[in-house]
């Protein structure tokens, strides 16, 4: 019995470690509105949800997010691209943490803290684009290493 424990365990750690990707997410699917994610950072994985999908075109939504910081992150910055076919048709990029900004309250948590935020996220976008594209988002720190990163696939059928 112990030997068959052993290789059950054994092979379990193989398949761990053969695994090259994280699994797609499922953030929420409605009626018109279906939005996913995987991440894209071999190391590390995270969770994110939200209460309801028809709330994002609200402008308001709640949002829970949680990982565990491989990096500590004095400053932060994060890079946003839509993708369309492969190719990119918009990028977005901003300071979330630094020096005079701190836009965030988890700025300055530090490498193996855990980052929890439950609460509500305003995009400031008038309307989410129809169609299916990928918005990739990068979160870097001050040594510019990804603390987090995502391709979020995105279906919108919505009629605004």
């Amino acid at each position: 019995m112990k030997t068959s424990n052993a290789l059950l365990f054994i092979l379990v750690l193989l398949y761990i470690n053969a695994s090259t990707e994280w699994p797609t997410h499922t953030v929420c699917k409605e009626d018109n509105l279906e939005i996913y994610y995987k991440s894209c950072d071999p190391q590390q994985d995270f969770a994110l949800s939200i209460d309801h999908c028809s709330d994002i075109a609200t402008h308001t939504f709640n949002v829970r997010a949680a990982m565990v910081l491989g990096h500590s992150i004095e400053e932060l910055y994060v890079k946003l691209d839509m993708i369309v076919n492969g190719k990119t048709i918009f990028t977005y990029s901003e300071t979330l943490c630094g020096p005079g900004h701190s836009k965030l309250v988890f700025c300055g948590k530090k490498k193996g803290e855990h980052l929890y935020y439950e609460g509500p996220v305003t995009l400031g976008i008038k309307e989410i684009p129809q169609g299916d594209y990928t918005l990739s988002a990068k979160l870097t720190n001050q040594d510019h290493v990804i603390v987090a990163c995502a391709d979020f696939t995105v279906k919108n059928y919505l009629d605004y």
